[in-house]
């Protein structure tokens, strides 16, 4: 029996605040696309694990929910980070596994809140 939605994202919510990349990517489906719109979509779930490995080893990142929602296949999350960081996510779930994921996010204030490089 498949997970919902909302405890997929639940997990997830807990896999990335562990940093953990090879739990996380367990949670997508083999052609999964995720699709942080600040960055060009990743596509597969090998090519997503490698994604959050890079970003983990970049910056610590926290990921505290203000909202979860659920509506049939999808999960929707609005969430904020300890610097004042806010996004929303939302994820398309079948059979308990993600399928497609796209983040919204001001990149620009996570590269300066970070004092990482600002790509030209």
């Amino acid at each position: 029996m498949s997970r919902s939605p909302k405890k997929v994202l639940e997990k997830w919510i807990a896999l990335f605040n562990e940093g953990d990349a090879e739990g996380i990517a367990e949670l997508y489906h083999e052609m999964a696309v995720n699709h942080q719109v600040a960055n060009e979509p990743v596509t597969g779930k090998e090519a997503i694990r490698e994604m959050f490995q890079s970003e983990f080893a970049m910056a610590e990142m926290v990921c505290i929910p203000e909202n979860l929602f659920e509506d049939g296949e999808w999960a929707i999350l609005e969430w904020r980070d300890p610097l004042g960081l806010r996004g929303c996510g939302f994820f398309h779930i079948i059979d308990g596994k993600i399928i497609f994921q796209r983040g919204y996010w001001d990149k620009l204030s996570f590269l300066r809140q970070r004092g990482l490089p600002i790509p030209e």
